[in-house]
């Protein structure tokens, strides 16, 4: 899929009177003063949840109003099997959004803020609610930019106890570690249910939610001799289980 993707709230067939659809607002805006489309040329729309329809720009009105015609039909991307959720610590400063953004165009289903105890980040009150706005206009605009059309779930920051539960709950749990004696690569892994990956802080998961992981089930693991930073392990480490489970083929 090459085409601009543009994301509307809703894209069932009622949604699309006569095959002509209306794009305004700010994806409105994008298209024609960024982008700067004009008739004749593809584009795709999305609702970000699978949903997707190819069409044709039949007219861009002023600066922020794109008409795409030739909607006939409404497809439905179906969910990727093995599904991938990483569970990401809080970096210090833009590095969350880095991580959000190359784990969404790698391929990554869901990610997980975690407030590990060794995180120096904290989200608390307005300021962890905006934190949290960040995180998911990245991962939907990194979407937008890989072409998705189903843009991963950016869900509530959780508590290390609440990671264990999401553990305990997954076909296979692994925690990126560097006292891991298992490469990720080798590991044996499913071809269903969820998969679901720790990627801690700078400084380290402590012993303590090691142990606490460990109880649910979750191994250590690395990916190889050098030690990556938080922001970029878990893009390396969604890659490897990607192209292991068949899902890059």
């Amino acid at each position: 899929m090459t085409a601009p993707v543009f994301v509307v709230d809703s894209l069932r067939p009622g949604d699309l009177p006569a095959g002509e659809y209306v794009l305004d607002g700010p994806e409105g805006r994008h298209a024609v003063s960024v982008k700067r489309l004009r008739a004749g040329e593809d584009v795709v729309l999305t609702d970000g949840r699978g949903r997707w329809a190819e069409g044709v720009v039949k007219a861009a009105e002023g600066k922020d109003r794109l008409i795409v015609t030739e909607l006939e039909t409404v497809h439905e991307e179906p969910v990727e099997r093995p599904r991938v959720t990483v569970v990401q610590a809080l970096p210090k400063g833009d590095r969350g959004e880095l991580a959000v953004e190359t784990m969404t165009e790698v391929g990554v289903d869901a990610i997980v803020p975690w407030a590990a105890s060794r995180c120096v980040t904290r989200w608390k009150g307005d300021r962890g609610l905006k934190a949290l706005g960040k995180w998911r206009a990245t991962a939907r605009e990194a979407g937008k930019q890989s072409r998705r059309v189903r843009f991963p779930d950016v869900a509530d920051a959780a508590t290390s106890k609440q990671v264990a539960s999401l553990l305990a709950d997954a076909e296979f749990a692994a925690v990126l570690h560097e006292s891991g004696d298992e490469p990720l690569a080798a590991v044996e892994l499913p071809t269903a249910g969820d998969i679901v990956l720790v990627v801690g802080p700078e400084g380290g998961v402590s012993p303590e939610e090691l142990a606490l992981f460990a109880r649910a089930g979750a191994k250590p693991y690395r990916l190889g001799r050098s030690v990556l930073r938080t922001s970029t392990a878990g893009t390396a480490a969604t890659a490897v289980l990607l192209a292991r489970t068949g899902r890059w083929s």
